[in-house]
């Protein structure tokens, strides 16, 4: 396990009907694989040693003996092995037999886990061979050389790195209560599912839904290894699924119908789950019904210097969506921030929207909310007050912009230069023109939210505030200046998030020349433009020259807040995700800056107006974060 991921692999071997040495040959040769790749724990298909479409053949002791015996020569296979492999087999004692799960690692049988629920209808007929785990009282038996405990009650394995997972077989997961719910509260991270569930029309998707549901219910990983070519096709196919879940999540699945054998591989981010756990309040809740489960302890592992790699993919843009549907998310975003919007306007009984249009990102998303909520409630368009208000950094590129699109929508158009009165203040305040300092910034940033709030108060209106998540993660807003207004549409919706959202509705829902000039505004270097111009005439305050690329400090901020993860995790990860685009060097770098400041500036955050959650990260004082202004940041900065 490194940084929380833990490597396991779903096994789908070819296999021939009651063939025992056939069978074991092949799982040999899957688990040396996983072995090499680093796994740690593979599990394989349900009655893997014998084939799950023996039938009848279950009741020849001949099948019996030959499975034990295959059990046996695996141990010793695995004898100098590290990976914790899990096969299938059926275990007989006294007048039943066992549909089971063998646990083993390095020679020795950790475990036997017997299936719960043994369906009986359509296709199935389990119990005509097997008997439930509820129907075992709790003895020790000798199997394959080796002294075991078969017991009814719930059984967890742990790791020697910590990481704790349960077992369930098939079925089990399509009974109302599958035992993987206790499983998961008496404390298994991952559940592995030995499985031979049958083709039919719908039932894949069906099941592929049922895993992540289960998943996502019991924030766990979720491992699924299911029959594939050379069962019997008598009267069924096994297509040979293999699919892994984290969290309601597929990270990879395997090829149906493929002829060859499969080892699906991926890792599961185990702290990412416990801090869920943690997190959600009903789930730790609930933690009390689980019934007591028996922990066994795996043994640590021989080699601990084998190099570990990240095969699963870390998302760049973890904020952006990722749906099949990308249409129905961005609309789905809009819509939060506009009935928002629209319910803040009819209780206050504002008769006008007021905002501040600088020709930037954040102000255009902010504009094109306010008219869709003006829209929705049947509102003129013209009681969208939008000013302009040029200042000592406006260059032409963005003032252009900014009026344009104000005049191409329809709305109020007002023109106010903040230069005669932030000069005036120079002088109130003995504060030299020349000298470009926060001074000379801010308060350009406070005039200009004067302006706002003095308008929304001549033409009873509401101060729209435009500014985004990722600005409020990092204090880049100028206190009681931008970081103010009467109600804050972009709020909850970071940078990288808001850039998409508008190039969304340049390219689905606005006129030619209105695409044209939100086009233009996506590729305007982000600035506040409170200094002076290049002599070109061009922006020369370019904001990720400061603070650092944005779509690092998203991918910074959903790691930190969404799951809690140390520096050290979050720098590795952006190292993956980041990989083709910048050192690790920079992205130290950036990182660095992103802990500084995100804990400098939290009296900005405590004090924010109200606005909208749209994701799953928020920094609202009233909801989702509560970090005290003072909080020390030395511990963060100590990561390499």
């Amino acid at each position: 396990m490194k940084h929380g991921f833990v490597k396991v692999a779903a096994a789908i071997p070819s296999v021939r009907v009651a063939d025992t040495k056939f069978n074991l040959a092949e799982i040999k040769n899957q688990i040396i694989h996983a072995e090499e790749q680093g796994v740690e724990v593979v599990v394989f298909p349900e009655l893997s040693i014998t084939s799950y479409s023996c039938q009848d053949l279950f009741g020849q002791q001949q099948l019996l003996d030959n499975a034990e015996h295959a059990i046996s020569k695996l141990l010793e296979i695995i004898h100098k092995l590290d990976v914790i492999v899990i096969v299938g087999a059926p275990i007989s004692i006294n007048a039943m037999l066992l549909n089971c799960a063998v646990v083993m690692q390095q020679g020795r049988i950790l475990g036997v886990v017997a299936k719960t629920y043994l369906p009986n209808y359509g296709e199935f007929y389990e119990k005509r061979w097997f008997a439930s785990s509820r129907n075992i009282r709790q003895q020790n038996i000798c199997y394959a050389g080796q002294e075991i405990t078969l017991t009814p009650d719930a059984q967890i394995f742990q790791t020697d790195e910590g990481m704790r997972f349960g077992i369930e077989i098939c079925e089990d997961v399509w009974a109302p209560t599958p035992p993987s719910n206790n499983l998961a509260l008496a404390g298994a991270e991952i559940i592995f599912n030995l499985s031979a569930s049958n083709e039919l029309i719908g039932k894949h998707a069906y099941l592929k839904s049922l895993l992540a549901q289960q998943s996502a219910r019991t924030i766990s990983g979720y491992v699924y290894s299911g029959c594939g070519f050379g069962e019997s096709t008598q009267d069924v196919v096994y297509g040979g699924n293999a699919m892994l879940f984290e969290n309601g999540v597929m990270l990879e699945e395997a090829n149906r119908f493929s002829l060859e054998p499969q080892l699906t591989i991926s890792e599961i981010d185990v702290e990412k789950l416990r801090t869920q756990r943690r997190i959600d309040s009903t789930y730790s809740s609930a933690i009390k019904l689980a019934t007591e489960a028996r922990l066994i302890q795996c043994a640590a592992p021989n080699n601990r210097n084998r190099k570990f790699r990240l095969t699963r993919k870390i998302n760049p843009h973890p904020f952006i969506p990722t749906d099949a549907n990308m249409e129905l998310s961005c609309n789905e975003i809009l819509n939060i921030q506009v009935c928002a919007l629209a319910k803040r306007l009819v209780h206050t009984q504002a008769r006008t929207a007021v905002i501040g249009i600088s020709g930037g990102l954040d102000s255009t998303l902010a504009l094109l909310v306010c008219v869709k909520a003006f829209d929705k409630l049947k509102r003129k368009r013209k009681n969208i007050i939008g000013i302009t208000m040029p200042g000592l950094g406006t260059t032409d590129r963005t003032y252009h912009n900014a009026v344009t699109l104000m005049k191409q929508l329809g709305i109020s158009v007002k023109e106010i230069s903040i230069a005669p009165a932030v000069k005036q203040h120079f002088e109130d305040i003995n504060h030299n023109p020349h000298t470009h300092d926060t001074t000379y910034e801010n308060s350009q940033a406070r005039e200009r939210t004067q302006i706002l709030m003095d308008v929304a108060n001549q033409y009873g209106g509401l101060v729209i505030g435009t500014g985004d998540l990722s600005e409020l993660a990092l204090g880049w807003c100028t206190y009681n200046g931008d970081h103010m207004s009467m109600y804050a549409v972009n709020v909850g919706v970071p940078k990288t998030l808001i850039r998409h959202l508008v190039r969304h509705i340049a390219a689905t829902e606005s006129p030619l020349a209105t695409a044209s000039i939100l086009l233009d505004i996506i590729d305007t270097p982000i600035s506040p433009e409170l200094t002076p111009a290049a002599k070109d005439g061009q922006i020369a305050q370019k904001t990720e020259d400061i603070v650092g690329p944005y779509e690092l400090h998203d991918f910074f901020l959903y790691h930190f807040l969404r799951h809690g993860s140390r520096p050290e995790k979050i720098f590795y990860l952006a190292t993956i995700a980041f990989a083709d685009i910048y050192s690790e060097d920079i992205i130290k770098r950036w990182l660095t800056v992103f802990l500084r400041r995100f804990f400098a500036q939290q009296f900005k955050r405590s004090c924010l107006p109200d606005g909208p959650k749209v994701g799953s990260v928020s920094l609202s004082p009233r909801g989702d974060w509560r970090m005290p202004s003072d909080a020390v940041v030395s511990d963060w900065l100590k990561f390499s």
